[in-house]
């Protein structure tokens, strides 16, 4: 079941898609307030620079890292998230 728009901030609820990978870390930053007056921070928000290390993404290329990150925030990443950063690692990489 996905969450309505008024369950939690956008920041829990990427979190919380998120947590189906079991993240060993995982830092979220919001940095829309570096982008006022572009098109997608009209609507307050949706700028996104995301760390997230995880066992899941051992033995994978960063693309299907990438992959695997849009493909848990789904439909957030149609709406609410404008641009996400990412930096994805299995554990042990730097």
């Amino acid at each position: 079941m996905i969450a309505p728009a008024s369950c939690g901030t956008l920041e829990e609820r990427i979190a919380e898609r998120l947590a189906g990978l079991a993240p060993s870390e995982l830092v979220l930053t919001d940095e829309s307030g570096q982008h006022i007056g572009h098109a997608g921070a009209r609507g307050g928000g949706g700028h996104y620079r995301l760390t997230i290390t995880a066992a899941c993404f051992q033995g994978c290329s960063p693309m299907a890292r990438h992959r695997m990150v849009y493909a848990a925030l789904g439909d957030l990443m149609n709406g609410p998230i404008h641009a996400l950063a990412l930096r994805t690692r299995a554990p042990g990489e730097a």
